[in-house]
């Protein structure tokens, strides 16, 4: 059958239709997918925004934990700087002590200043009971302490310790004077660069006992008066006067000015020390423990002297080589 003209219309109008539903669903379809695309993509940047500001956070929540960290660093250093600071205070505060009870009774028989005594709590026995007694007499200030106090103080303290002024160091012409008071030729002691404290407090004992009217110590490479020095010569450094020179070989020329025969004691010189005349104004060099006198310093005596060694050991300490010569002077004077 012929399809008429208005079938034929309404059939294109169909296809048309049917065409134009068929194209808004595939748009309609694309603009979906579009959509979800768009919300992928907006979905990732969240995501990715997220991620950075999770990355930022990490990394400010990192610089702030250095940061604290440092802090932590910064502060612990200055609180050890504040505790060395501290201890340098304390090791001030105490380091013009005398320790130990021969070494205060003798400062207290001297009547060089005191400034205070500290002694350890607990029943007196023996000296001490004597040391606190003559200080109520010099009107010296006495503490009671525990032990702990005294033990950050000084060492070996036998339960007493006395804070005094700084170490009076004299001057070459105050030994001079001291032995041109007495009516008697100079003896006088250099020590070359003696580092021990224990070697220098027996020095000084031993000197005073020999009638060492002085000792000459440099103010570099050598060991100053101390507690140390105090409690090891037992006292003898409140009695031994101690002149603390910028050079000790200026200080050798200027004794020799003053006339007095400087005379060395090293391992290699030729004349033993009993076969040398000491009598007279003098001063003998007693050099360092391990390395004896410096060059210029044996270059600048006039006589060198030697301690002969019989044994294996080629050396002595230097405090008893001290005392070995200071009593032989003691010896050719009598």
């Amino acid at each position: 059958m012929r399809e008429s003209y208005r079938d034929k219309q309404n059939r294109k109008a169909r296809i048309s239709r049917e065409k134009q539903a068929e194209f808004e669903e595939r748009r309609s379809t694309e603009r979906r997918k579009n959509d979800r695309r768009g919300d992928d993509r907006r979905k990732d940047e969240r995501r990715n925004s997220e991620r950075r500001k999770e990355k930022l956070k990490v990394d400010v929540d990192r610089r702030n934990f250095q940061r604290r960290a440092d802090d932590r660093r910064m502060e612990d250093r200055r609180i050890e700087e504040r505790r060395t600071e501290d201890r340098r205070e304390e090791d001030k505060v105490y380091e013009d002590v005398v320790a130990g009870r021969n070494a205060v009774m003798e400062l207290l028989k001297s009547s060089k200043d005191i400034n205070k005594i500290f002694i350890e709590k607990g029943e007196k026995h023996g000296s001490i009971n004597e040391i606190i007694a003559r200080a109520k007499e010099a009107r010296v200030v006495t503490v009671e302490v525990e032990k702990a106090k005294l033990n950050m103080m000084a060492e070996n303290h036998q339960g007493v310790v006395a804070i005094v002024p700084p170490f009076n160091y004299c001057e070459i012409e105050d030994i001079l004077d001291y032995a041109k008071e007495k009516g008697e030729d100079p003896f006088i002691l250099i020590l070359d660069g003696i580092e021990d404290p224990h070697n220098l407090g027996s020095i000084i004992r031993t000197a005073e006992t020999a009638g060492v009217h002085g000792i000459i110590i440099p103010k570099r490479r050598t060991v100053s008066v101390n507690a140390t020095v105090a409690k090891t010569s037992a006292g003898a450094t409140a009695y031994v006067k101690v002149a603390r020179v910028n050079n000790i070989n200026d200080s050798i020329r200027r004794l020799k000015d003053a006339g007095l025969w400087v005379i060395g004691t090293d391992g290699e010189a030729n004349t033993e020390y009993y076969n040398q005349d000491l009598k007279g104004p003098i001063a003998i060099i007693i050099g360092s423990e391990g390395f004896g006198m410096s060059k210029l310093v044996k270059e600048n005596a006039d006589i060198l002297i030697k301690i002969p060694m019989k044994g294996q050991i080629n050396s002595l300490n230097a405090s008893v080589s001290a005392g070995i010569v200071m009593y032989e002077v003691v010896k050719q004077r009598i």
